[in-house]
């Protein structure tokens, strides 16, 4: 699966790029036909959770996306995550 990171007003280093590869990759897991994925990390200014991470899976004919805002980018990146594990399990009993 082929992943993008993006790091929207900050740079991200190599510890949380490594991370957010590593629980993306981990998605191919409950589906095989995934293409790949973006993933926009983002440094928000407004208030202590101003972290968010927008990760969106390409299917095949279809595009699952979830976006969730935290206090760390690990934490948005596992409840983003999470969020599409339960999307494609939904996608795929639906097939």
């Amino acid at each position: 699966m082929d992943i993008k990171i993006q790091s929207i007003h900050f740079d991200a280093d190599k510890k949380l790029v490594d991370f957010v590869e590593e629980k993306v990759g981990k998605l191919s897991h409950y589906y095989d036909k995934i293409i790949g994925g973006d993933v926009f990390l983002k440094l928000e200014t407004a208030d202590q959770e101003n972290k968010v991470a927008e990760i969106k899976i390409k299917l095949p004919g279809k595009d699952l996306f979830a976006k969730k805002q935290c206090k760390s980018f690990e934490e948005a990146t596992d409840e983003a995550v999470e969020a599409l594990r339960r999307q494609i399990n939904k996608h795929k009993s639906k097939k």
